[in-house]
């Protein structure tokens, strides 16, 4: 278990960590997300010890990370893959790691073979690929079998088995009991992977709840409806509090508005609906809903004389407002 109460961070005149309380159980994967510089590998470095708090204090099962007498039984991390001794070879790395805990040849042996560096094990890792770095990291994370496991954006660099593996290895770490505390801007591979969400923007907790409770939160239900008559019956649904954007020449996708009204409305207008489907929306919307004010660097992408707008920002015939 993971427990920070009023964990605060600030370099010079910049906050990093802005008084943060929260608890990453046990028995679950826990994501941690946000925006770049909201505070998180901060965060993550203050739990390990390698950033001293300006105020508040956060423990690891119990105890602070520097407290406990074998702290790689404890907590097992990957915060920054390329903190590796480049000339050593990924076999040696890891039995230096495991000299400072007494953990045998065997327990090396295993976390090799897990993590698919069985037959790079004796290559420099000076020379390994982002992905076999970010593999190499997982494996001295797993070295000491910890309670907890920390992981910093885990994936990068993994191909598409990879992304999977880390994937299965969480939530299996986790159904053993074990903390696992995950951050990532991957939201697809989010959605799949964590049962709870620590969401941080510039400094603060702005969300600590259930993926599927964010998704509900953060989203209007909407409904895609397909009819022979779009126009007339968007000019129908439109009203306050509902939204209708007309994104094909027989397809309605309606928000504010239950299914069966959307039915009834058009059996009493006698308006032929062939498909009523409510749609689901993902973390990934949920996500952006929630940060848009919390970021702190932006992209704009501008179109020029003669160049034609970006499709993204052009949005779709709407129908607000209208009586009903």
């Amino acid at each position: 278990m993971i427990e920070a109460h009023g964990l605060r961070k600030v370099y010079g005149h910049k906050t990093a960590v802005d008084g943060i309380s929260f608890t990453v159980q046990p028995g679950k994967v826990t994501g941690f997300l946000g925006p770049n510089g909201a505070g998180k590998s901060t965060t993550m470095r203050m739990i390990m010890g390698l950033d001293r708090p300006t105020a508040g204090s956060v423990t690891v099962n119990g105890r602070p990370y520097a407290k406990h007498k074998a702290p790689l039984h404890e907590v097992g991390a990957l915060l920054d893959a390329k903190a590796v001794h480049t000339s050593r070879s990924a076999y040696n790395h890891l039995r230096a790691m495991a000299a400072t805990h007494g953990i045998p040849k065997q327990r090396i042996d295993e976390v090799i073979d897990m993590t698919g560096l069985s037959a790079v094990a004796r290559k420099k890792a000076g020379g390994f690929s982002l992905g076999m770095g970010q593999r190499l990291g997982i494996a001295n994370a797993l070295l000491g079998d910890p309670q907890t496991l920390i992981l910093d954006e885990p994936v990068n660099g993994l191909d598409p088995e990879g992304v999977q593996w880390v994937r299965n290895l969480a939530r299996y770490l986790a159904g053993q009991g074990k903390t696992v505390f995950i951050s990532s801007h991957l939201m697809s591979e989010m959605a799949q992977t964590a049962d709870h969400l620590i969401v941080i923007g510039r400094g603060r907790i702005i969300a600590d709840t259930t993926v599927d409770s964010l998704i509900e939160s953060q989203t209007r239900k909407r409904t895609l409806v397909r009819t022979s008559e779009a126009s007339r019956l968007g000019q129908l649904l439109a009203g306050d509090g509902v939204r209708v954007e007309q994104n094909a020449t027989e397809t309605l996708e309606v928000s504010g508005l239950e299914p069966r009204r959307i039915a009834e409305l058009a059996l009493d207008n006698r308006v032929l609906v062939y498909e009523l489907t409510p749609l689901t929306s993902s973390l990934e919307e949920a996500y952006f809903q929630l940060t848009k004010d919390e970021v702190e660097y932006h992209s704009h992408l501008e179109s020029g004389p003669g160049q034609a707008a970006d499709p993204g920002t052009v949005p779709a015939p709407t129908l607000e407002g209208s009586p009903r």
